[in-house]
């Protein structure tokens, strides 16, 4: 007979069900999806286990309920249902854990000395979403299994939906499982190696590379025109890749659109998985307000979350940037934090303006220096007669823009690109036009343009 009495406190089940889960679970699953979890109640039919995050919850519920569910009947001894529920969960760290983690890091820095990973960047505070669900499982599954089933892994898209915060919470999973990681940005690499040249030391340079097991390169768009730098790269990526050691690159464009970039390394993007983070729907961009508000300690409702959320900020930084103002705006006039105050302090901010994504009335020069920024060229390589394919496209996204955006006559737009003829740039906008709604990557970069016009 069933004898109630008998049954442990929920608290204590779950820790043996965790005990077990661990050696059945990798650990960067492990650590991202369960250490955190609490067991909260238990009665005959139900077992409620609270984990601190929603998207920890989702996660739980979709991948993980079948292996819990079975441990935990293991461990109490007859079938039962079980539950997650989201909850306050308090941080628990232990000094050893924090020395260890110290230790491996300053180990990490004496082998490579490229490792530099923000400490904040983990998988566990990465806000899943529709826009980049795929890229968040692929950076994860490359943390778990380096250099196997995601190698090479491409992430791109326009700057502030996360790209970074991928790269680095790889990395520190990896400098944590006591694997060597070299990590550098497009920039660095690039004068780490004009460094070389300079000192005669490219061997060496290249070298320190060949000792790590997970190999990760950021904005890789800055490598655009530097054909040396490229060719040195690619030979390290190839030696790497042939080792079986995890390469991850992030940039803003995908590989085929890359046409400046050489053919090999190109080629090499391609291998392994390409995929790409987007601008956060209405729910992820909630998701996103309400996990910012519970770090930084703000008292704010859903409504008034919801309000922010629909705000149409395309990435994380501005909508992080309007939860402080909004949060500022509360404290400077001590009122709480409503949906009214909300209303009021956005609209007393001249800068902010919920329908940005639409900026008629633009100065053609103004989109010039947008498109020669965006895809790293001068404004006179856009007005001049070259034709090399990089720059063929990028004047042509030019005519486009000033077309629709400053709404400029097709001969004005002419003389504005170096006296072009009124068919040459018709041609170019009807292209563009008829890309725009047909061409992922054409599409990619007018929104990356315009995002970039727009936060200024």
């Amino acid at each position: 007979m069933y004898d109630k009495k008998a049954e442990r406190p929920a608290s204590e089940i779950w820790e043996t069900v965790k005990g077990a889960l661990q050696v059945q679970v990798n650990k960067p699953n492990y650590d991202t999806w369960i250490k955190d979890t609490v067991g909260l109640s238990f009665n005959q039919n139900l077992f409620v286990v609270g984990t601190p995050k929603a998207f920890a919850k989702e996660w739980l519920e979709l991948r993980l309920y079948s292996l819990i569910h079975k441990n935990l009947i293991n461990v109490i001894g007859r079938s039962i249902e079980v539950q997650f529920e989201i909850c306050t969960v308090p941080e628990k760290r232990p000094a050893h854990a924090r020395d260890s983690a110290k230790r491996g890091a300053a180990g990490m820095q004496s082998s490579l000395e490229l490792s530099c990973f923000n400490p904040r960047y983990t998988f566990g505070d990465f806000v899943v979403g529709n826009s980049n669900r795929l890229a968040f499982s692929a950076a994860l599954g490359a943390a778990e299994e380096p250099g196997s089933e995601y190698n090479p892994l491409y992430i791109y898209g326009a700057s502030g939906l996360g790209k970074t915060h991928l790269a680095h919470a790889l990395g520190n999973e990896a400098v944590q499982n006591g694997l060597n990681v070299a990590y550098a940005s497009g920039e660095q690499f690039t004068n780490e190696f004009v460094s070389a040249i300079k000192a005669k030391t490219v061997d060496h340079f290249r070298q320190r590379y060949m000792g790590a097991q997970v190999f990760i390169i950021e904005d890789i768009q800055f490598l655009m025109g530097k054909h040396q730098t490229q060719t040195s790269l690619y030979h390290i990526m190839d030696e790497l890749y042939q080792n079986n050691r995890q390469l991850v690159i992030t940039g803003n464009q995908a590989p085929h659109y890359l046409d400046w970039l050489k053919c090999e390394l190109a080629s090499r993007l391609e291998w392994g998985l390409v995929t790409k983070v987007q601008n956060p729907d209405h729910q992820t961009s909630l998701n996103i307000l309400r996990a910012k508000a519970e770090q930084l300690n703000i008292s704010i409702g859903m409504d008034t979350l919801s309000f922010l959320a629909g705000q149409r900020q395309t990435d994380v930084r501005k909508l992080e940037g309007l939860l402080k103002r909004v949060a500022a705006y509360s404290k400077m006039t001590c009122r709480p934090l409503t949906l009214e105050l909300a209303r009021e302090a956005l609209q007393l901010t001249s800068h902010i303006h919920p329908e940005r994504n639409h900026t008629p009335g633009l100065h053609p020069l103004t989109i010039l220096n947008a498109v020669a920024d965006h895809f790293n060229i001068t404004v006179e390589s856009l007005q001049n007669k070259k034709r090399a394919s990089n720059l063929v496209m990028a004047r042509q996204i030019a005519i486009y823009l000033v077309r629709e955006k400053a709404r400029s006559p097709l001969q004005d737009i002419g003389n504005l690109l170096g006296g072009r003829d009124h068919s040459t740039i018709q041609r170019g906008y009807q292209r563009i036009s008829a890309l725009a709604s047909s061409d992922s990557a054409v599409r990619d970069n007018i929104e990356a343009i315009l995002h970039t016009i727009s936060s200024k």
